[in-house]
């Protein structure tokens, strides 16, 4: 810190070696005040890095609420069951939730189409008033786990989380959905062909190709939507040899 000499009558402060009786001392100057950048602690929020990592494995249906349902669309719903269950295509598992889909279209909920999978359900659905495909939804779900258990001989949940649901608002939207739901086996199987027996396709009139028809009862019912019944064929009926285009986009 520099040392400023001043002269003048100070007093006490000190004197001239040299016998000058004009007194000198050190004054210090006062520093400027200084600004801090004052951090604070925190844990969470938008930080890079923070928050609870993700599970391995497949994402999980986020705990949010849902989107108020419009009875005008119909809904494309994924059920999946738990690891380690056998597998949903077997003769005996399927019919046991065949039976039960039969069973599912009540008090303004309706299913229109499905497909099952090994370990998973995919289902398009209609619902009358916003509450009915909620309350559809888990009607079909309970009633279909108890079919289940019954044909493997245990006890216990069925279902891998919640289910998802997505609501189809365009013609386009809804003919990638059937074609998702009706050929969803050729994902899974490698060098399928025809039309899956463990789907609705058998019953569906929506081929671009004339197939037979299944004789035994469909397991669903007509749709009443117009995006669902004639809106979709706006850009064509379905080949039987159509593949799904990857995985429908989460909203």
């Amino acid at each position: 810190m520099r040392a400023i000499r001043t002269s003048g009558s100070v007093g006490a402060l000190g004197s001239n070696p040299q016998g000058d009786p004009t007194n000198t001392a050190s004054i210090k100057m006062r520093r400027s005040p200084q600004q801090f950048e004052l951090r604070v602690r925190s844990w969470g929020g938008r930080r890079e890095g923070a928050g609870r990592k993700p599970a391995p494995g497949r994402r999980a249906t986020p705990h949010r609420r849902r989107a108020a349902h419009d009875p005008r669309c119909p809904a494309h719903v994924t059920l999946r069951a738990r690891p380690g269950l056998s597998s949903l295509r077997t003769e005996a598992v399927f019919q046991a939730i065949r039976s039960a889909f039969a069973a599912a279209s009540r008090r303004g909920f309706r299913l229109v189409q499905y497909s099952v999978q090994s370990d998973h359900l995919h289902l398009l659905v209609e619902a009358d008033e916003p509450t009915r495909l909620a309350r559809g939804i888990q009607g079909l779900a309970i009633r279909v786990a108890r079919a289940i258990n019954r044909v493997l001989r245990r006890r216990g949940a069925v279902w891998d989380g919640r289910y998802h649901a997505r609501p189809l608002a365009t013609p386009r939207e809804v003919r990638n959905a059937l074609v998702y739901v009706l050929n969803n086996f050729r994902k899974h199987i490698p060098g399928a062909k025809g039309i899956d027996s463990r789907s609705s396709a058998g019953c569906f009139t929506g081929w671009r190709t004339a197939i037979a028809l299944t004789a035994t009862s469909p397991a669903v019912v007509q749709a009443r939507t117009w995006l669902a019944r004639v809106g979709w064929r706006r850009h064509g009926l379905l080949n039987v040899a159509e593949a799904p285009r990857g995985r429908l986009r989460r909203r």
